[in-house]
């Protein structure tokens, strides 16, 4: 990291952009040692990146101003600084495909640091068509499952072995055992959530996209399979059909059932090992995946970015190969419980201080992960259909719809919605 951070600063000190030159179309270049990072908080990460930014200031002299914005308004707030020329130098987001036209080639900068060091399944939504590197996977999450271990305990339920996950069959036999020796409410609860549901869809063979990301490749009878399980299992009372009905087409997580205890059961995702590590009142544990067709989870995440109307082009590409660099996204994932996107880390494996065994349950679940459900997961048409499969949910369960007819409308929003983006 140190070698690369000299050769970063050397860069910018002897051969950077010096005030009044131009780099990629942008107005003036400055050396003026500041840069301004657009950011939201998760949480747990603010903390290790106000840590990881101390370091970097105190090594090249730059000063960062953090301005942190609600996530709710990241969006609004980043269209308006670009329409008035006043874009942040950069900005971490976790959907690049509103700015596309706007973001800077990192690879005319920091080539070797950040090109192919990332995620294969993130190469065809952080890359342009020539190639251009317009953004880094900066942290990775993974849909799983989430076990109340007192529960499983107390019913003499066996949990699933990490190199031997549960089938979709097993795992609901083993919840509702759970469910009944412990007479909770429920026996698995899933967030009101599209991306939640691609996870299941993904396990059962088929997910929004192709693998390439350029055409829809739901495929329609592992997809109807899918949801017809799905309503069987909100139907029978396993898991909580009001709070999809009541959540209409909004997100609406359920992990206020599984703190309640009111589920053994709860599928979501890494982001909630270091909330529950605080919050829950009972013993739990992260669970691998079921299997179906496929194993494996359903990724998201964050990246970060710069602009072409950045003055300091060479100094926000530097801070972004700093703040991913190996010894940085493992520091970050330590400290915030995230997961890595760097290919070497993925491979070495990280080792945490705080619930070690539920993120590595999480990571492993990285490389069985198939890549269909990347190339989903990063398209720019992901949002509109996943909030459209959401509302076609809702319909099944209401019973105002078929599975069968829920399954073309969702294929129907997903050709719609990649249309849209091109």
């Amino acid at each position: 990291m140190r070698r690369i951070l000299a050769s970063c600063i050397a860069i910018v000190t002897l051969a950077g952009c010096a005030p009044g030159t131009t780099s990629g179309g942008a107005s003036e270049q400055v050396d003026d040692k500041a840069l301004t990072y657009l950011y939201f908080t998760d949480g747990p990460d603010e903390q290790a990146t106000r840590t990881l930014i101390a370091d970097y200031e105190k090594k090249s002299g730059v000063k960062v101003d953090l301005q942190i914005v609600p996530f709710d308004n990241l969006e609004q707030r980043l269209q308006a600084r670009l329409s008035g020329g006043n874009a942040p130098d950069v900005a971490r987001l976790t959907d690049i495909s509103p700015f596309r036209s706007d973001l800077l080639d990192l690879n005319k900068f920091q080539k070797a640091a950040l090109d192919d060091q990332f995620i294969d399944g993130a190469d065809a939504y952080t890359h342009g068509p020539g190639g251009e590197l317009l953004a880094v996977p900066s942290d990775l999450t993974m849909n799983g499952p989430l076990v109340n271990v007192d529960q499983f305990k107390k019913a003499g339920v066996s949990l699933p072995d990490v190199t031997k996950p549960w089938k979709w069959d097993e795992m609901v036999a083993a919840a509702e055992k759970v469910q009944k020796a412990n007479k909770t409410q429920y026996a698995i609860a899933m967030d009101v959530s599209g991306h939640r549901f691609s996870t299941m869809l993904s396990q059962f063979g088929t997910t929004f996209f192709s693998a390439d990301g350029t055409a829809v490749g739901l495929d329609t009878q592992k997809a109807t399979a899918a949801v017809k399980r799905f309503a069987e299992l909100n139907a029978s009372g396993v898991m909580p059909a009001d709070l999809w009905l009541q959540a209409g087409s909004k997100y609406k997580a359920a992990n206020e059932i599984f703190l309640a205890q009111q589920t053994p059961v709860y599928l979501t995702g890494n982001w909630q090992v270091s909330a529950f590590a605080k919050d829950a009142k009972f013993t739990w544990a992260a669970a691998p995946n079921p299997c179906q067709e496929t194993c494996g989870g359903f990724p998201g995440g964050k990246f970060m970015v710069s602009f072409k109307q950045s003055k300091r082009q060479q100094a926000a590409a530097d801070f972004i190969a700093y703040m991913n660099s190996k010894e940085s996204q493992e520091r970050l994932a330590k400290e915030a419980n995230f997961l890595p996107t760097r290919k070497d880390l993925i491979s070495s494996g990280v080792d945490y201080p705080q619930r070690d065994a539920d993120m590595k349950v999480f990571l492993a679940d990285v490389s069985q992960t198939s890549p269909q459900a990347f190339a989903t997961a990063y398209s720019p048409a992901f949002a509109a259909t996943a909030k459209a499969a959401v509302g076609e949910l809702g319909k099944v369960l209401a019973k105002s719809e078929s599975p069968e007819q829920a399954v073309e409308a969702i294929k129907a929003a997903a050709e719609k919605a990649l249309k849209d983006t091109k």
